[in-house]
């Protein structure tokens, strides 16, 4: 059995295959059938062991769960820590620093997912200084204007692994060597590779890592991930912060915390305890996948879906080049949210993103006349629009 045949052994393993052409996965992982197991046990844990749970399962699980998605990224154990979204892992690394110095530097690009620069923007009230970098083509971000604009006052630079819009993956190693040689720090957001791609934190030395299970690694929402390089975790202290990262919480001492160690210095309240639960599944899945032989399938599964585009005369807003494109291709075709609305309608279930068009994500799950079914069911679409062959400059 070809290593492709094996991959597509999972998908008796997704009820939602078995009735839709799911192209989602960057935006929502399929649901695994073992969330049903995984969510009776919550519920049956609770059910019998009342408060005794925390002791006895719950209060481990944030770091246990961690420990799992770091076996994805060659993370040590011990340095994930578990967190609701990843706009609050960026305002726990966010609470470290000091912006009151001269290195007050924050530089992102403007392809980062919003809610990043969103969050890091409302930072200028502490006295951060922040410098966008432009992209010239909608796709890409010009890596040499993204090293320039970093430097000795810099202080991080929060930057997308692969960009949402595109999916166009950025050089992550270069950034971080140029930030790291000015003293600066880097803050990963892995949500668009990790799951689809290999990930090595320890070969990158990045500081820090960031993203979430709900899509490219089948985890459903409320479980995001927070990486922190061992050596920054033994001396950071986050402001944003709470009794889950004290020594000793359970004392309920007044005042001032005295931190914990990593991954729990990094927590604040109380987890997300069912959403830990609903994410294992999904994550046992992907190791079992292998990230080298999804990346296979997704750079080959891709490139056919940029050609059957080009086929049809309809842009292409995605890296053609495989080495620098990740798991998604967007399609700019005529009418392009009304397409992508009557596809959601026909059980084709993409997204579409402004300046992006429609998103289509195959995933190790996906069968390849799957991409068929979707270019056919959105030329279906358009002759049904009376909307003609469009060619795009």
């Amino acid at each position: 059995m070809t290593a492709e045949a094996e991959l597509l052994q999972f998908r008796k393993e997704f009820p939602i295959l078995d009735r839709t052409t799911y192209l989602i996965s960057n935006s929502l992982g399929a649901m695994p059938r073992g969330v049903y197991d995984t969510t009776k046990e919550y519920c049956d844990t609770w059910a019998s062991r009342g408060v005794r749970a925390w002791e006895e399962q719950w209060w481990m699980l944030a770091r246990e769960v961690g420990d799992e998605i770091g076996l994805l990224m060659n993370a040590a154990p011990g340095t994930i820590s578990c967190h609701q979204n990843v706009t609050q892992c960026q305002a726990i690394i966010a609470s470290c620093l000091d912006f009151s110095g001269k290195r007050n530097k924050v530089v992102y690009s403007d392809m980062n997912f919003p809610s990043v620069m969103y969050f890091w923007e409302g930072q200028r009230a502490y006295g951060a200084r922040v410098n966008m970098v432009k992209t010239d083509d909608g796709i890409t971000v010009p890596l040499d204007r993204m090293l320039d604009a970093i430097d000795e006052e810099t202080l991080i630079v929060p930057m997308s692994h692969v960009v949402f819009r595109s999916s166009y993956i950025q050089d992550a190693k270069a950034i971080i060597d140029k930030a790291h040689k000015v003293g600066a720090m880097v803050l990963l957001d892995t949500f668009q590779s990790l799951g689809t791609m290999p990930i090595d934190v320890q070969a990158l030395n990045v500081d820090f890592v960031t993203g979430g299970v709900l899509k490219w690694l089948c985890g459903g929402p409320g479980t995001a991930y927070l990486y922190v390089r061992p050596d920054l975790g033994t001396k950071l202290q986050p402001k944003f912060t709470g009794w889950t990262a004290h020594e000793n919480p359970f004392a309920f001492k007044i005042g001032a915390i005295d931190y914990c160690e990593a991954p729990y210095r990094f927590m604040n309240g109380t987890p997300n305890i069912p959403a830990l639960y609903i994410a294992r599944p999904g994550l046992k899945i992907i190791r079992e996948a292998g990230a080298e032989r999804i990346r296979a399938k997704s750079q080959r599964q891709t490139a056919a879906l940029i050609r059957l585009a080009d086929e049809k005369g309809w842009k292409v807003n995605t890296p053609r080049d495989p080495a620098v494109r990740g798991g998604t291709v967007s399609i700019e075709m005529p009418n392009s949210k009304e397409v992508c609305a009557e596809l959601l309608k026909r059980d084709v279930v993409v997204d579409y993103r402004p300046k992006a068009g429609v998103r289509m994500s195959p995933h190790f799950y996906t069968r390849d006349e799957e991409l068929n079914t979707a270019i056919d069911t959105v030329e279906e679409i358009l002759s049904e629009m009376k909307v003609g062959p469009t060619s795009w400059a």
